[in-house]
């Protein structure tokens, strides 16, 4: 098989799906009835995130319902938590619809605000907690909120930015203790002492909340600018938990162990949710850290955690170690799990079960992969299409009638979503970035469909894998190249912890050359560059193999591990801006040679032949 096949080839066969429908059919029956169960609760209307919590006081309340460090609520304490928060905010005049900023890191008071406003019909504008500067002023602007409750250990980074954010002092502000280092600033509310004394019934408001309505906003991770709030409706919540319960077979006895922070969906509205429709246990942690993780998990007995891909490819990437197969952990649920690792991982870890999704806060558009197969997000749950775009508009492509042209079957094309009255688009808090996402006259007059900016392929009985972002993708040579599939063939290099893959400029050239920005441990003098360079020109095709290579000790990340590429790709091959080691794949070369300034600038005056 030629390299270039191996590079874009990747479909199921009726082999790899027969064996698991087998072995998924019986059950079907369960998954259902464990919906129908919750769902008969109360009227479908009535479903909340504030039910869950209340229901599961009533039937389970002695059930651990909540774990961090030393610190464990069962449901009956947590709704009680819930419940004086709420009943506190009601007495100082918040309202269903009001916004509420948050900020701060994981820890039990944060699910107990969050909990709390939703009860009200509130909405908890929760700030990613390592924005710092402008991104900071930006998201709480757009919160355009009079409440903000700042943890503790937050407290100087909120302080920073308060004279541009709140000039005029009218911001009302809510301090919440945490180690109790700090004294409560004098414009500061105590929240910690404020809420003594507040009732522990559950507030009426609970009862007047729709499933359309929001209870949230959360942030884009912001890689390439600056955040947008997506709206989380309570729809999210519940048809997140009892649809990822149902598929992952929670019980009131699993834990759901997450490290992810609770101001992205996939911690929110999956791995809280999915635990909490079925009365289990979430287990938390503030941060992730790939030396305490698999402790954590056999500490709190997790049989189940959710990820990202960035987070299981550095649990990977540690050194092996007898317990690897020692932890209680049997599935897993979450995105960007990549096929490079994706047997490997299951394999040392001992993981049963992989439900790998896709979906995008702004709209109810997900796959599931519900038959446990390898390498995809599964089966889409709404109405979907995968089309033509033009790598070099990065815009859909529009046949001689206005229309959208669908791919072939393994051809990878942009990934749309049906808005319509069953497959809502709620959007963002901005109306220009949310009518932005959307596309119209489709593939018939008056039809809309929300554009993911995704490259997806089809491989086959409904199932799709990820390719790439749309602007990630980048064209050399005449071919389409996708960071994500050449990111995966760098990382299997024995040296690299980690990459960030690019398309960026040379002059005299159509297109864009690849650039990957490797995190190792080793410098420059003992990095085995011949052995990389024979690595890519084996694993990719030679327009998808990097020119440029830069070399870092480590690459800074979003709170959900996501590398950060906006720096990196203004800094390019630049030697004036880039003080890391860099190195280029010379025309006719076959090694990396180091980019002194003298080749930077022949490379620049068009004496190469790329």
């Amino acid at each position: 098989m030629s390299r270039n096949k191996q590079f874009n080839e990747s479909h199921l066969t009726v082999w790899d799906l027969a064996p698991r429908l087998l072995a998924l059919a019986p059950k079907v029956p369960a998954m259902i009835k464990k919906i129908k169960k919750v769902v008969k609760l109360r009227g479908e209307d009535d479903l909340s995130l504030g039910t869950f919590l209340e229901n599961n006081a009533e039937k389970h309340p002695n059930g651990r319902a909540l774990v961090y460090e030393d610190e464990s609520y069962t449901h009956k304490e947590l709704n009680e938590q819930v419940n004086r928060l709420a009943q506190y905010f009601i007495s100082r005049g918040v309202h269903k619809g009001d916004r509420v900023i948050v900020l701060m890191e994981n820890r039990p008071y944060l699910i107990f605000l969050i909990g709390a406003i939703a009860k009200i019909g509130a909405v908890a504008s929760l700030i990613n907690p390592n924005l710092r500067a402008n991104a900071l002023i930006h998201s709480i602007k757009v919160s355009a909120s009079g409440l903000a409750v700042i943890g503790e250990e937050r407290l100087g980074v909120f302080e920073e930015v308060r004279p541009a954010i709140d000039p005029r002092g009218d911001l009302v502000s809510f301090f919440v203790r945490d180690d109790n280092r700090l004294s409560v600033p004098k414009s500061y509310v105590d929240l910690t002492e404020a809420v003594h004394g507040a009732g522990t019934g559950n507030p009426p408001t609970t009862a007047d909340i729709q499933l359309k309505d929001p209870f949230a906003y959360v942030f884009t991770s912001g890689t390439t600018g600056l955040p947008k709030a997506a709206v989380l409706t309570h729809v999210r919540w519940v048809s997140g938990g009892l649809g990822f319960g149902a598929v992952l077979h929670m019980k009131p006895t699993d834990t759901m162990y997450t490290t992810l922070p609770l101001s992205h969906s996939n911690s929110l509205t999956i791995g809280w949710a999915a635990a909490s429709a079925y009365g289990g246990t979430l287990a938390l942690r503030r941060k992730f850290s790939a030396g305490s993780f698999w402790d954590d998990t056999r500490k709190y007995q997790a049989t189940v955690f959710n990820y990202v891909g960035e987070l299981c490819r550095y649990l990977i990437n540690r050194p092996p170690d007898p317990d690897d197969r020692r932890n209680p952990v049997k599935k897993i649920v979450g995105n960007g799990l990549r096929p490079d690792i994706w047997k490997d991982f299951k394999r040392r870890f001992r993981i049963s079960q992989v439900c790998e999704f896709y979906g995008a806060s702004e709209t109810m558009l997900s796959f599931v992969n519900v038959f446990n197969l390898d390498n995809t997000f599964g089966i889409p749950l709404q109405k979907s299409a995968i089309v033509q775009y033009d790598p070099d508009t990065e815009a859909p492509v529009r046949d001689q009638g206005g229309r959208l042209r669908r791919v072939r079957k393994g051809e990878a094309g942009l990934l749309l979503g049906e808005i319509s009255a069953r497959a809502p688009y709620v959007g963002y808090t901005d109306e220009k970035a949310t009518e932005g996402k959307v596309l119209r006259d489709v593939f018939e007059t008056g039809d809309a469909w929300f554009n993911t900016g995704d490259l997806i392929k089809d491989i086959g009985f409904g199932h799709g894998q990820f390719v790439d972002r749309l602007g990630d993708t980048f064209r050399w040579k005449g071919e389409n190249v996708s960071t994500v599939e050449v990111e995966e063939a760098v990382n299997r290099f024995h040296q690299v912890l980690a990459s960030s893959v690019f398309g960026v400029q040379i002059p005299g050239t159509d297109g864009r050359a690849g650039m990957a920005v490797i995190m190792s441990d080793a410098g420059a003098r003992d990095f085995d560059f011949p052995g990389l360079a024979a690595l890519v020109q084996q694993a990719l095709p030679s327009y998808a193999a990097p020119r440029f290579i830069r070399l870092r000790g480590n690459l800074e990340t979003t709170t959900t591990l996501k590398i950060t590429k906006t720096d990196l790709k203004k800094d390019g091959w630049d030697v004036d801006r880039v003080q890391d080691p860099l190195f280029v794949l010379l025309p006719g070369e076959s090694e990396y040679t180091p980019l002194t300034l003298e080749i930077h600038r022949k490379i620049r005056a068009g004496e190469f032949r790329f």
